[in-house]
């Protein structure tokens, strides 16, 4: 492993990250070598990735100390965090703060930051275009990320920004499956009208950004988007029809009914998806597809990531 650059993937059992160490094992002869970082390297997981050759180390991301000693004498770091296990912007900044100073105190040649647009700049807290949040936020989930991005800047840690988009997986895991009308019929609900939504499969943006640390030096400094492609929500509806063999529709809910939906965040992802269609070329625009097949040309489409894995989507009774 001491002559290939060691890559520091926080995340490592997660979607984005695991993706990324998968990438690094897959390419043997790439130059890299995958240190898997966890919370718990007992995992059976942690431990998968062991077997299959990475390097498996402890470290927590409310812990600074721990990142910088899981850090040290590596080439790059992969830094995401997952808002969705505590709901709290703070932690989600403050972790992000973490990752940086951790990053410039091993002095790492190069990070990428999983993060989103700040949605404010866009829509001020004091517009009523869409409700204010917690306070301070319009769309927390993406604002607490961009409110880490200057952390990388001001530390002088060379570091590619990572514009992520919205999981398939979503439709398994996370509700955003077909639901049932009171008529009976299947939708999909989802609150972009008639915007295309970019979005992917989860295991695509890890082998995506191992194509940005392969790049070197020439994608430091800017911002890359991670999308597999830019769909309505009828298209959506039309092709998960199609590998289903039912019918399933597409309700485009108004945000106001979907930030009024029972889960828990609901007003969060009502204000991002209300985000993606009132600023659909500026979102759009941040993801260029040609760029994310250039730097993973095995990037999926919906139609394959349905014919792998549509069958998981579950359909209401």
């Amino acid at each position: 492993m001491s002559d290939r650059k060691i890559i520091a993937v926080l995340g490592a059992t997660g979607a984005q990250g695991g993706g990324l160490v998968r990438a690094i094992l897959d390419d043997p002869d790439g130059g890299y070598a995958a240190r898997a970082i966890t919370r718990n390297p007992a995992s059976e997981t942690a431990r998968g990735l062991a077997e299959a050759g990475a390097e498996v180390v402890q470290a927590d991301l409310d812990d600074q100390a721990s990142l910088e000693k899981a850090f040290e004498g590596a080439y790059g770091v992969y830094g995401v965090t997952n808002f969705w296990e505590h709901f709290s912007p703070e932690k989600e900044t403050a972790q992000g703060a973490n990752i940086a100073r951790a990053s410039a105190a091993a002095g790492v040649s190069h990070a990428i930051w999983s993060t989103f647009e700040d949605t404010r700049k866009y829509v001020p807290l004091d517009s009523d275009q869409m409700p204010t949040l917690m306070g301070r936020y319009k769309v927390p989930h993406f604002d607490a990320k961009a409110d880490a991005n200057h952390f990388f800047t001001d530390s002088g840690v060379p570091t590619t920004f990572l514009l992520t988009s919205g999981y398939w997986e979503n439709l398994i895991h996370f509700g955003w499956g077909p639901q049932r009308g009171e008529d009976g019929s299947l939708n999909l609900v989802m609150a972009i009208g008639d915007a295309k939504m970019p979005s992917i499969a989860a295991g695509d943006i890890g082998p995506l950004a191992y194509g940005v640390f392969k790049r070197g030096d020439e994608l430091v400094g800017r911002s890359v988007g991670a999308a597999g492609e830019h769909l309505s929500g009828a298209e959506m509806a039309a092709q998960t029809s199609e590998a289903l063999g039912m019918k399933i529709g597409y309700w485009a809910a108004p945000p106001e009914v979907y930030r009024s939906f029972d889960f828990p965040g609901a007003e969060d992802v009502g204000n991002m998806f209300q985000f993606k269609r009132d600023f659909e070329d500026v979102y759009r625009g941040n993801r260029d597809l040609d760029l994310a097949r250039a730097l993973h040309p095995g990037l999926r489409t919906y139609r394959e990531w349905l014919a792998e894995s549509g069958s998981e989507i579950p359909i209401p009774d």
